[in-house]
């Protein structure tokens, strides 16, 4: 019986495990569709490629979006000839379909005797289930790949520009911008010898990276250049292809341009694991990275038409972003039906993301000839200059880190709703109700009759009269409106000031305001929902103010740098004709000069560097300034927005301290262990923006910030020190006084011949012991007594210890101060109790560092160099900031010291992130081997290798004069 039972059990066990392991390898992304899984048919397993094609990464089955139908005709207008925009998708609610023929697109087919393709690795799956954040190369079949439920489909808008509102591309004669470019004679031989080595020395390396790429991660965002795997950060649609295929035209690898710019033909927009779109990053690199490639491989007359068309398509989804109440964009935008359709409305962004649309979209819109795109951006660009006019960015020129893009005063908005109908209706008709009566008498007192009408009419403020909004507010607020007893109230209240009064109609419930009258459109202005009626989004509306209430940031770092990078440019791809671009660029140079600006403090009287600070505002006035001293990388683009606008605008100060703020990153990059600069760091100012000398004890005061609360902790320690030297002292004497005493104890003793024996002893009552057994036990078992649980007489010294027995002595110092004859005392036997023990020595506790100490521990643990305060951030991911402003200002001022600036920033840089197939980013570049971190970001060949061959390219490729570049480094052509 007991086997039958254990073999139940067993049964039990491996059902319940096999019902685990199901479980278990249930896909973890499907949570991420939890919410619109429900309008979802079941997934459909991944059925094996058909056709002709046996490429896993052919998703042309899929359809792409199309240009809405009132597009097409300015659309085929300026589009190349051979460009056809499927028109395949149509919106959510539509029931048709269509096939897509792009199964037969040469594009997707490789040419025959390619020998680029006989080796091309395997290729995965271009879509997976949703990989997690750090995805390392994790191969599951693309389930949501096949299922057209999942893909991105066009959803109705909720809020469309009404029909002739469209804002129009700037068109006519452009105007006439000064010449950037420097005008570079003719090179020496010998110089041209060193320009075109070097040149090829960075192609090799561009050649290595791509060439890494290709191998180990081909369809898919980056390559994790030490375990030759991949990740996908960006949608999975290839970011390093889409961003490099510019940099592969430029630099001549055309084979590898033509094999990138055919694949992109494969690339599904409408649809990506993720469960949005980072909408800056999408911009940039995928979007800017086609339009360039299109416009340098010939444009109109460009052999890769797909290029154009695939940016559209892009576009088309991107364009749900701005079906917005205020047409201000959502920056991670939610693509997957139904919830695309669902109204929404923007809320938080940085200025950086929220300004550096413009330059993509409007060259989309001159490439379509499609105004949608334009009048987008040129809505940001206008509320951007409503809030400057209306001056809601404490410091006029610059914006905010972040700013609330909703368009909807929340504060006004819960004002406005907590009053009842009849005051929401004044509010409304900007009326104000009867105003109080005041005092009401009692019973007893007499009350004149009233001559004045029962009812008053309402006034109406006049407007030199009108009051502040919150008062505004709160006056209609204080008065109830009458209720339909409203005749009744006023009779009791001059006849019985007891009767009850009618109290004031509640406020409506969410019911009431979905069915009566609040729904309505009342005479508001307001976004409005398909039937007609004012939608939820209904608010106290508002432009562009700060995001945090409780203060602002004003940099030129992260979140905010490229937004002022694209105002010049802006300015030069419309031809000058906006000039409201360049009204944004002088106002932003003319704030950092006066509030930004400061001078680092480093060693070294040849360089002559600036830098710009963060300012950030706190407290309820927004009038405290707290200045950090910062250094970052993605800052040092400021030199080439220096140096451009200063050509641009006619600025010639603005070009020299562009050469200022460039040599200040060259110096960074000098200045590390690695010859690389670090992500972020902080520095010692000068005083002023004029040259001072290198001063290390001002430095040393920066590095310890506690440096008063160190020298309090030194003196209390000194002091403590200083007390216990004196408690030791005050112990010795006390030990000598008492010594002193026992001496002359035994002195007297001996002198009056006094020897007492064992047997003298007084005993106990309890004690039987006689005499003889006594003084027996005293001379063989000293021990036994000193060791007794009963306190015993005091023994002489004479008896308590056998000769030779001395146990513990006093130190021979202790003796000499104690005139002690340490022979006499070491021919007899002692006890060491007759003596006081040895004083402890007082301790003032752990010695505090001093601010020397302090600061020398510092330096050598965080390894920082002159001038430095601090290194936040010692990793290096491959930016290309810095020798972007190098190689502007090369091309500006013709100076072929920056070209040898440049080199050196190259070979360092190359030195520290090599790796067997590509380049890393790095941990530390104060290690002089440090340690790789196994990521190669797509700008790496987009950027920072491009301007790296760019600045030992000849003078008229990619030339300033005819090429705007967008904060990825993708040039477009301006209108000439």
């Amino acid at each position: 019986m007991p086997r039958r039972r254990y073999r139940l059990f067993t049964i039990c066990a491996v059902v319940i495990v096999f019902l685990l392991y199901r479980t278990l390898q249930t896909s973890w992304a499907q949570s991420a569709d939890s919410y619109d899984s429900i309008h979802s048919p079941p997934k459909t397993p991944v059925q094996p490629p058909t056709g002709g094609s046996d490429d896993p990464t052919d998703l042309s089955e899929h359809p792409s979006p199309p240009l809405l139908a009132d597009e097409q005709d300015a659309a085929e207008k300026t589009l190349h000839d051979d460009i056809k925009v499927d028109k395949t998708l149509e919106s959510d609610d539509s029931s048709d379909s269509a096939s897509d023929d792009g199964a037969s697109d040469p594009a997707n087919k490789p040419a025959e005797g390619d020998e680029v393709t006989k080796d091309t690795p395997e290729i995965p799956k271009v879509h997976w289930t949703d990989p997690p954040v750090d995805n390392h190369n994790l191969e599951r079949p693309a389930k949501d790949s096949d299922d057209p439920s999942k893909h991105w489909a066009r959803p109705k808008e909720n809020f469309p520009v009404p029909e002739g509102s469209l804002i129009p591309i700037p068109t006519g004669t452009p105007k006439q911008i000064p010449k950037i470019q420097f005008d570079f004679g003719i090179e020496s031989d010998k110089a041209k010898a060193t320009r075109l080595q070097r040149q090829a020395r960075v192609k090799s390396e561009l050649e290595r990276a791509w060439s890494g790429y290709r191998k180990y991660a081909w369809m898919h965002d980056e390559l994790s250049p030490l375990s030759n795997e991949f990740r996908d950060p960006f949608c999975g649609w290839a970011a390093t292809l889409v961003d490099s295929l510019d940099t592969l035209w430029i630099a001549g690898m055309k084979d590898e341009f033509d094999e990138a710019a055919k694949t992109v033909a494969r690339i599904d927009f409408t649809f990506t694991p993720k469960n949005d779109i980072p909408v800056f990053e999408t911009t940039i690199r995928y979007l800017g990275g086609l339009l360039a490639a299109y416009d340098v491989s010939g444009g109109v007359v460009s052999q890769y038409p797909i290029l154009l068309q695939k940016a559209t398509e892009l576009a088309e989804i991107l364009m749900g972003i701005f079906d917005t109440p205020n047409r201000m964009p959502l920056m991670y935008y939610v693509w997957r039906p139904p919830y695309s359709s669902e109204p929404h409305r923007a809320g938080a962004v940085g200025i950086a993301e929220l300004a550096t649309l413009s330059l993509e979209f409007t060259r989309l819109a001159q490439l379509t000839g499609t105004a949608k795109y334009y009048d987008a951006i040129d809505r940001i660009t206008n509320a951007l200059v409503e809030m400057q006019a209306e001056g809601q960015t404490h410091i006029p020129g610059l914006f905010p880190e972040r700013i609330d893009a909703s368009g909807c005063n929340k504060t006004a908005t819960t004002l406005r709703n907590t009053l009842s109908k009849e005051a929401q209706k004044q509010v409304d008709l900007d009326e104000l109700a009867t105003p109080p009566q005041g005092f009401q008498p009692d019973s007893n007192t007499k009350v004149e009759p009233k001559t004045e009408p029962k009812t008053e009419p309402k006034t109406e403020l006049e407007p030199e009269t009108e009051l502040e909004p919150e008062k505004k507010l709160n006056a209609r607020a204080a008065i109830p409106p009458p209720g339909p007893n409203a005749e009744k109230s006023e009779a009791t209240s001059s006849g019985d000031a007891l009767a009850p009064v009618d109290p004031p109609i509640a406020p409506p419930t969410v019911e009431e305001q979905a069915e009566g009258e609040y729904k309505k459109n009342i005479g508001r202005t307001g976004p409005l929902a398909a039937d007609g009626t004012l939608s939820k989004f209904d608010c106290v509306t508002q432009g562009l103010v700060p995001a945090n209430h409780g203060g602002a940031v004003y940099h030129m770092g992260g979140a905010q740098d490229s937004a002022y990078e694209y105002f010049p440019k802006q300015y030069l791809l419309l031809g000058g004709l906006e000039p409201k671009y360049q009204k944004l660029h002088e106002d932003t140079i003319d704030a950092i000069n006066e509030k930004l600006l400061y001078r680092p403090m480093v060693e070294g009287k040849e360089w002559d560097i600036l830098l710009p600070a963060k300012l950030s505002l706190h407290g309820r006035d927004y009038t405290k300034f707290e200045t950090s001293f910062e250094i970052a990388h993605l800052t040092c683009f400021i030199g080439g927005m220096y140096g451009l606008g200063g050509k641009i605008f006619g600025r010639p100060k603005d070009i020299e301290t562009a050469k200022q703020l460039t040599d200040a990153c060259v110096w960074a990059y000098q200045s590390t262990t690695t010859g690389v600069m670090p992500e972020f760091a902080h520095l010692a100012p000068c005083p002023t923006l004029e040259k001072c000398e290198f001063n290390q004890t001002y430095w040393y005061e920066l590095l310890d910030t506690s440096i008063e609360w160190r020298k309090k902790e030194m003196a209390k320690w000194e002091k403590a020190e200083a007390m216990a030297a004196e408690e030791e002292m005050r112990m010795e004497d006390e030990v000598l006084k008492q010594q002193a005493a026992k001496n002359a104890e035994a002195a007297e003793k001996l002198v009056a011949g006094d020897s007492t024996k064992p047997g003298d002893q007084p005993q106990r009552p309890d004690d039987l012991t006689t005499d003889t057994e006594l003084e027996l036990k005293a001379k063989d078992k000293p021990k036994l007594i000193k060791r007794a649980g009963i306190p015993m007489p005091e023994i002489d010294p004479e008896l308590s210890t056998p000769k030779g027995e001395t146990g513990s002595e006093l130190p021979e110092s202790l003796k000499k101060k104690l005139n002690m004859d340490t022979t006499r005392w070491a021919d007899k036997d002692t006890d060491p109790n007759d003596f006081p023990a040895p004083p402890t020595k007082a301790s003032a506790g752990h010695k505090p560092m001093t601010h020397e100490e302090y600061v020398e521990t510092k330096l050598k643990r965080e390894r920082l160099p002159p001038g430095y305060t601090d290194i936040a951030s010692q990793q290096y991911i491959l930016r290309p900031e810095a020798i972007e402003s190098v190689w502007y200002m090369y091309r500006i001022t013709g100076d072929p010291e920056w070209m040898d600036k440049g080199w050196k920033m190259f070979e360092a840089t190359i030195a520290a992130t090599r790796t067997e197939f590509a380049h890393s980013a790095i941990y530390d570049v104060m290690e002089e081997k440090g340690s790789l971190k196994d990521e190669m970001e797509s700008f790496w060949i987009a950027e920072t290798l491009k301007y790296y061959y760019l600045l030992f390219s000849e003078p008229d490729v990619v030339s300033l004069d005819d090429w705007v570049l967008n904060t990825e480094a993708h040039p477009f052509k301006r209108p000439s």
